[in-house]
């Protein structure tokens, strides 16, 4: 997998685009989950983002594997980050799920199965956006002490 691009390590790269792309999806998927007529105009960008996001998880954990030989063990980092992809593929997933639902329900097509399917799957969709945005949150703040921790916690004490 990528380790250098002009002698800079990818993973900083691959992790600011899951930062950003990841927690749009959670708002989109929210978003699209409590108002399923806005599936029809913004549903498949919400789903595109999902899915760029959980391409990009699977490298930016290869990418920090790579410079953890470099840099050494960053800790519950690596554990954390290593754990996001299991929250990233059911929001996909569910992204698309109810897309697919408002959309048929937009456009006056009856929804397959039972008549409470749809309201389960924007509620599961909310629950799941919302456990990714923790775990997000969580491996970005422990990557954060893992580079940061000791820098700024001397420089306070000075």
């Amino acid at each position: 997998m990528l380790d250098l691009v002009n002698g800079l390590p990818v993973h900083p790269l691959v992790v600011h685009a899951v930062v950003v792309l990841l927690p749009l999806a959670v708002l989109g998927a929210v978003a699209v989950a409590v108002r399923p007529a806005w599936a029809h105009r913004v549903g498949w960008l919400v789903v595109a983002v999902a899915a760029v996001a959980t391409v990009l998880v699977p490298v930016a954990t290869s990418s920090g594997e790579a410079l953890e030989h470099r840099v050494g063990d960053p800790g519950e980092h690596a554990e954390l980050g290593d754990q996001l992809i299991w929250f990233a593929l059911p929001l996909l997933v569910l992204t698309i799920a109810v897309v697919l639902l408002g959309r048929r329900r937009a456009t006056g097509v009856a929804t397959p199965g039972p008549g409470w399917l749809p309201t389960a799957v924007a509620v599961l969709t909310v629950l799941v956006a919302l456990a990714t945005a923790v775990q997000v949150y969580r491996v970005g703040e422990s990557g954060a002490r893992a580079v940061w921790g000791d820098e700024v916690a001397s420089a306070s004490t000075r």
